[in-house]
């Protein structure tokens, strides 16, 4: 008996040692999980998210109560959301430290577009303050399912952003998001210093995006670190990809509230794609393939990566998209132009 005992546990060890493999499998030959991940909800699939006929009303309810009337009168109305958004209706957030990145939230599901699909609508189910959303348990999927690389430890992963065992409503542990997180505050933009530095440009309907024209931010061409940069690994969350910058993001995934680079902002989506949890397809280090990531990021993002002395893990890389200057930044950003990326 306890022989059969042994041999049935060693056999889940085994298979949870193969199923963290295949996901991490690197650059080629990832299978084994669907890429939807976590947002499978439990089986109920696209319609955890997206009510295709009565929005919240049919698709769990009140989401600052976890059920009961629906206080969203446009639920449903715009991309079929299913959750409720109204108890978000013109709440101010203080992301980032001290709260000095304060966001307001619009009156409405259609009043700003941007705000509703890059921030409202992620917490709808990420809130865990003001809205409870459904079906979450507060912990990181791929450390439910044992997928994370070794060395994250024991201890849950929170992801309700409002509700992650500090204080209720503390939003100052969250990455800034909203006007406030700009491309100026991050000195991708900076025409005072001398001489002055782009490492970014605006483009008034200088790229296409499903074949219409839009406007857009682009690397500077002039700047030769940061083109540097986007050739080790990319641009995906920063700039959009064209025909002259393969190696870009999705279309516009910062709000361009105005011509000027440097008011361009962060929102949940800039970062995280929800409809692919643990795959990137696209252009990195010049490469055009499908690549490791986590936590549904929409770029290369792989922190079981082992780089050598000459290369930066793709997780590293990730955070130097914005933050390229300063302590912090990237190599190129200190003229250092031969580190490769470990994907």
């Amino acid at each position: 008996m306890k022989k059969t005992l042994f041999i049935a546990l060693c056999i889940l060890v085994f298979a949870s040692l193969a199923m963290a493999q295949t996901y991490t499998g690197g650059a080629t030959g990832i299978t084994g999980v669907d890429k939807l991940g976590a947002h499978q909800n439990g089986g109920r699939g696209c319609v955890g998210c997206h009510a295709p006929h009565s929005g919240a009303r049919g698709n769990g309810g009140n989401a600052a109560t976890g059920g009961g009337p629906v206080t969203d009168p446009d639920t449903g109305n715009f991309a079929l959301w299913g959750e409720d958004l109204g108890p978000l209706y013109n709440q101010t957030l203080g992301f980032g430290d001290d709260s000095k990145f304060g966001l307001t939230l619009p009156a409405s599901s259609v009043a700003n577009e941007s705000l509703t699909t890059g921030v409202m609508m992620c917490l709808s189910c990420h809130d865990g303050n003001i809205a409870k959303g459904a079906m979450m348990t507060n912990q990181s999927w791929e450390k439910q399912m044992g997928l994370l690389p070794a060395g994250y430890g024991p201890n849950p992963i929170p992801t309700l952003l409002g509700a992650d065992g500090t204080a209720n409503g503390n939003y100052q542990n969250d990455h800034p998001i909203g006007p406030l997180a700009n491309l100026g505050a991050l000195g991708l933009v900076n025409a005072t210093a001398t001489p002055p530095v782009a490492r970014v440009i605006y483009s008034v309907g200088g790229c296409t995006s499903g074949g219409v024209a839009v406007d857009c931010i682009l690397p500077n061409p002039a700047d030769s670190n940061y083109a540097a940069f986007i050739s080790h690994y990319g641009s995906f969350n920063v700039t959009m990809a064209n025909t002259a910058n393969p190696a870009g993001g999705r279309a516009n995934p910062l709000v361009l509230p105005t011509t000027n680079p440097a008011d361009a902002y962060l929102v949940c989506t800039t970062c995280h794609t929800p409809h692919t949890m643990y795959t990137f397809s696209g252009t990195a280090g010049g490469v055009k393939g499908t690549y490791p990531s986590y936590f549904f990021l929409a770029a290369p993002y792989n922190p079981g990566a082992t780089p050598s002395p000459s290369q930066s893990s793709s997780a590293t890389q990730f955070c130097r998209q914005c933050h390229f200057t300063g302590a912090g930044g990237a190599n190129e950003g200190s003229g250092i132009m031969s580190i490769t990326t470990k994907f």
